[in-house]
């Protein structure tokens, strides 16, 4: 197994100075970098710990706070365990933090994160991946439109509203995205229904995107995250393989 350092960064972004959680393997050397977005709850162990194990493929892998507006991760308290009851509570706090974050801003911190790790000494290349997870997925495929000379794969699982029938959904940035994409849809998911997942696929397929999407039959929203009601072990090491499979191919 690959020995891992990891460590808290700050990125200086347009509009503050956002935390971060920077992994990559510990040897010296340079390697593909990648971008994580966190899901709606933040910046927490259970994601510091899914950045090891991708650094331990032998990436280095920046996950920002993207609610950094609203203070240093973590922005909301939160249990060890998400179990069902605290939900409630918790998006309660989360839901305003979330619908703060404007497509625009978070393009500009985009901007801000690729930057960062392009600077790092521990990252190769001038194309990166970028994954992201629940919410971070919809930030993911918006980066991979936003900013197509930087991102050359770009992957997301359990996301939600990728393809609404709204004048800004990210699926409308698809003509512009160069990079290879997957998705890993919850079957069982009411944030991203069948006929979302056609809009995107057809919007995709329409601009000649190479891409994958696949439903994990049974998921929940949220099955990557251990630390959740929602996990699901077989659909989270599935995740892994098609994530690893993506990177190591294009990366």
């Amino acid at each position: 197994m690959t020995a891992v350092q990891a460590t808290a960064v700050d990125i200086a972004t347009e509009d503050g100075t956002a935390d971060a959680y920077l992994a990559h393997p510990d040897d010296g050397a340079a390697h593909p970098g990648v971008l994580m977005y966190m899901d709606a709850f933040g910046l927490r162990p259970q994601l510091e710990g899914m950045a090891r194990r991708l650094a331990e493929a032998g990436y280095t892998v920046l996950v920002p706070n993207v609610f950094y507006r609203h203070g240093r991760s973590p922005v909301v308290d939160l249990p060890e365990y998400i179990d069902p009851g605290a939900r409630p509570e918790i998006f309660e706090k989360l839901g305003p933090i979330m619908r703060s974050l404007t497509p625009e801003q978070a393009m500009r911190d985009a901007d801000a994160y690729l930057r960062r790790l392009a600077e790092l000494p521990q990252t190769a290349g001038e194309r990166f991946g970028v994954t992201g997870y629940c919410m971070g997925a919809v930030l993911a495929l918006r980066t991979a439109g936003t900013h197509p000379d930087r991102v050359a794969a770009m992957a997301g699982f359990h996301g939600g509203g990728l393809a609404p029938d709204a004048p800004d959904g990210p699926h409308l940035l698809a003509d512009r995205i160069t990079a290879e994409l997957y998705f890993g849809h919850a079957d069982q998911d009411p944030a991203m229904p069948p006929e979302q997942q056609e809009r995107l696929s057809r919007a995709l397929e329409d601009a000649g995107v190479r891409f994958t999407a696949e439903v994990y039959t049974g998921a929940a929203h949220g099955y990557t995250q251990a630390d959740t009601a929602s996990h699901d072990p077989e659909a989270t090491e599935r995740h892994w393989r098609a994530l690893l499979d993506l990177l190591n191919r294009t990366l």
